[in-house]
């Protein structure tokens, strides 16, 4: 028996694949449903399942956002989608199963007989990477106890230290992740920008840059942030371009 779980916002939906599941894939048991990225990664870490059934556009983020998140990826991935025709395109690049909606009863048969071994972490990698994540304007981090979802907006900076890396926010707040800046820095890419070995910050956050003293940046909430030298003239570029748009 395969165990599984359904991960989707629209109950409708849900019901509609339950129903499917138990007429054509009797060799499928439903053992949980979730309708978003934080309630999902509590059902994975509480029941373990084999499969996951695994929507795109969740309650409170994405598909993407709930595996960015997990440490390991220690269960089958079927994505279950109505039309976004790039993230079809990385599912077939990663060699991930994706089923179109309205459902179909072949497809999602042929995709369940398919779920033979488990998935790795690094495919899930080969299709975030294709992916981009670019569609969201939340991000999702994830701490040993706590699960935070964002407007990447409201992100100033963040710093890292050895694995792990801080994000500070425009509340004055700030959380820490087990992480390394590295993912964030590709995660991230065009909206902020790389100024140093541990710095990544949000361009729209920089109050001033100053030449002197090495050259750093002073951001709104009056934190200074180093900028390496090799980086001084990439950072200038990327701040002019920010002064034209």
């Amino acid at each position: 028996m395969i165990k599984a779980i359904i991960v989707d916002d629209m109950q409708q939906a849900q019901d509609l694949l339950l129903a499917d599941i138990k007429t054509y894939c009797p060799q499928v048991e439903i053992i949980g449903t979730a309708t978003g990225v934080v309630s999902a990664a509590k059902l994975l870490k509480q029941l373990d399942p084999d499969l996951v059934f695994l929507d795109i556009e969740l309650e409170d983020g994405t598909g993407f956002d709930l595996l960015q998140i997990l440490p390991e990826i220690n269960f089958k991935v079927i994505f279950t989608t109505a039309s976004d025709q790039y993230a079809i395109q990385a599912f077939r690049f990663a060699a991930i199963d994706y089923l179109l909606k309205p459902l179909d009863p072949d497809a999602l048969m042929d995709a369940v007989n398919r779920v033979q071994v488990k998935d790795s972490r690094e495919k899930v990698d080969v299709l975030l990477d294709h992916y981009g994540g670019k569609n969201t304007d939340n991000l999702v981090l994830h701490s040993s106890d706590e699960i935070k979802i964002v407007p990447i907006a409201d992100v100033i900076r963040c710093e890292s230290e050895n694995n792990y890396t801080t994000f500070y926010f425009s509340d004055k707040t700030n959380f820490l992740v087990s992480k390394t800046l590295k993912s964030y820095e590709r995660m991230l890419e065009g909206k902020f920008l790389r100024v140093h070995q541990s710095h990544l910050i949000n361009l729209y956050h920089v109050k001033s840059y100053v030449k002197s003293e090495g050259g750093y940046l002073l951001m709104v909430d009056d934190s200074i942030v180093p900028v390496a030298v090799r980086k001084k003239n990439m950072v200038m570029e990327a701040l002019e371009r920010l002064g034209r748009s």
